[in-house]
């Protein structure tokens, strides 16, 4: 049998790990937008608010899967379409974030509103930094292994967190080094535009598996 139709089957293995990242996913990004939010209170910093939401709303992406995944006893039919569900959920969840992202970018720019500089901002956007990567290589790895297209599209959000991280580290440096408070908001926009298009795809692309 080809290795791309191991979706076809059930794989308890795999279907535990992606469970276990799914958990995982949601307790980081819970704490992650917690301490967000408080550095971004107390800096007065919209990058860091922007970047705690952010957090909350890659935690329910993460829920959506541990909901996904914790349907162990399904027929394949059913399982078709708690997959194709889970897809649309994440898929949709996208949009969501690019509106927030956009829009608060935007208002950014507009307002002038110049974050304080946050020394624990930048720590903050640095372990994202060191943290998300390897979750999106661990998602890839079992959404493959699944042949799970929801894990994979889950993935993506992960991914497009670790461009927020990167945005952020950028504008908090840029603003406590040079005074330049723009960088995060011009870099926002072209990442509220990129989760725009990775919604559309997933959207498009909803169904269980490539066999």
């Amino acid at each position: 049998m080809d290795e791309a139709c191991e979706c076809c089957g059930p794989d308890t293995k795999h279907s535990r790990r992606a469970l276990l990242l799914s958990y995982f996913t949601v307790a980081y990004n819970i704490l992650e937008g917690v301490l967000s939010l408080l550095a971004g209170g107390l800096a007065s910093s919209i990058a860091l608010i922007g970047f705690g939401m952010d957090s909350f709303i890659e935690s329910s992406s993460g829920g959506i899967m541990i909901w996904r995944f914790s349907q162990s006893r399904l027929s394949e039919a059913e399982e078709k379409r708690v997959e194709a569900r889970a897809v649309k959920l994440v898929g949709w969840s996208f949009f969501v974030l690019a509106a927030y992202v956009l829009f608060e970018a935007a208002r950014k720019l507009i307002t002038r509103e110049v974050p304080e500089p946050s020394l624990f901002g930048i720590i903050i956007a640095a372990t994202s930094l060191v943290v998300m990567p390897a979750l999106f290589v661990a998602k890839q790895r079992t959404g493959r292994k699944l042949g799970s297209r929801s894990l994979l599209a889950d993935s993506k959000q992960t991914l497009a967190c670790t461009f927020m991280s990167l945005a952020l580290l950028l504008g908090l440096l840029a603003n406590r080094l040079f005074g330049f408070w723009r960088a995060d908001p011009i870099v926002g926009l072209f990442i509220g535009a990129w989760l725009v298009r990775e919604g559309v795809e997933t959207l498009k692309e909803g169904r269980l598996c490539s066999c």
